[in-house]
């Protein structure tokens, strides 16, 4: 039991590595290639976790070996534009001046019901507001409108607008975050009194505490502890 325990955390570990070499991405935005090497990964990572009559390193070595093909990869997509084109392929233009594409929907086989769905998800009913609609190499649809159909900036407008500051994360479930404090410039007292202003004694009371370096600060109290 404690072997078979150990190699599921091993193998676990290895793929969480794996995943992470990948970057950030949510699944639906996976390049084939990575999505491919998710799969794979996964069904060798079930295989000695199952059957502890097959040694560990079975599933191990194969997970290494795609790992560092993955490394080369990238590398190779980065230092060439015709590998990386052959390797995740290239973006289709769907919609051009509003008027669609047929060819490129069937070669990408992308029906009009998913198209209309992905662009109703993006605030468009009728392609032709639409000036271009290019289907990534992720699966992505990004929609370009015409510039009548954007809606005016403050710029455009002649509107002075006050920058924004990016808040941090102060207290989050009771927890006090001290590098996220300090790197703001500020200290506990500082702290305590916006607690206080609050009426909350600790940070134990509070849910969420967020702040920028222009002084403003959410505050939302605990409504129950688990």
């Amino acid at each position: 039991m404690f072997t078979g325990l150990v190699r599921t955390i091993i193998l676990y570990i290895l793929i969480i590595a794996g995943i992470r070499l990948m970057g950030k991405r949510q699944v639906g935005e996976l390049e084939p290639s990575e999505l491919v090497l998710s799969l794979i990964i996964a069904d060798l990572a079930s295989v000695p976790m199952q059957d502890f009559g097959i040694p560990l390193l079975t599933g191990v070595v194969p997970i290494l070996v795609l790992l560092c093909m993955t490394m080369i990869l990238s590398v190779l997509t980065m230092r060439s534009v015709r590998f990386r084109a052959l390797l995740c392929g290239r973006p289709s233009i769907i919609i051009r001046e509003g008027k669609v594409d047929q060819r490129e929907m069937a070669r990408n086989r992308l029906t009009v019901d998913e198209l209309l769905e992905e662009l109703r998800g993006q605030g468009f009913t009728n392609p032709s507001a639409v000036k271009y609609a290019i289907l990534e190499t992720n699966g992505q649809l990004s929609v370009l409108p015409f510039a009548t159909q954007k809606p005016p900036n403050a710029q455009q407008l002649g509107l002075e607008v006050e920058q924004t500051d990016l808040p941090l994360v102060l207290v989050s479930d009771g927890r006090l975050l001290e590098r996220n404090l300090a790197s703001l410039g500020l200290d506990r007292a500082w702290l305590d009194q916006r607690l206080a202003e609050r009426g909350c004694s600790s940070p134990g009371q509070v849910f969420l505490l967020m702040a920028d370096r222009k002084g403003t600060v959410y505050l939302a109290r605990k409504e129950f502890s688990v």
